[in-house]
């Protein structure tokens, strides 16, 4: 069974995420299409060390490669939503960008 993967789209009628995809290189752009499908194909059963879970229901799709990707998502009625992505440059999770995903969030929860 496949899920549906959404991407999040702003009031402005923009998808970050998808904008973000669409300019790494090619082997990156590659690499996070993949990870997607993974999600997509795998649902709630896709596990470390593809995903992490952050919170309450906001999840990481982690994307290892020579650039480290973070796609933080959430899952509303078996849909999901990919609300931000990032360069991982640091260990910990940026709050910055954890609150841009958290307020993404509550626009669709």
């Amino acid at each position: 069974m496949a899920w549906k993967v959404l991407f999040f789209q702003t009031a402005k009628g923009d998808f970050p995420v998808k904008d973000f995809i669409k300019e790494q290189d090619k082997a990156t752009y590659a690499k996070v299409l993949q990870s997607i499908k993974l999600l997509a194909n795998n649902g709630p059963f896709l596990k470390p060390p593809y995903i992490k879970k952050l919170q309450d229901k906001l999840y990481e799709l982690r994307i290892s490669g020579k650039v480290a990707i973070r796609i933080f998502y959430t899952m509303v009625n078996n849909e999901y939503y990919l609300l931000h992505a990032f360069k991982k440059k640091s260990q910990k999770t940026p709050s910055q960008k954890l609150k841009v995903a958290l307020d993404r969030m509550k626009e669709i929860v």
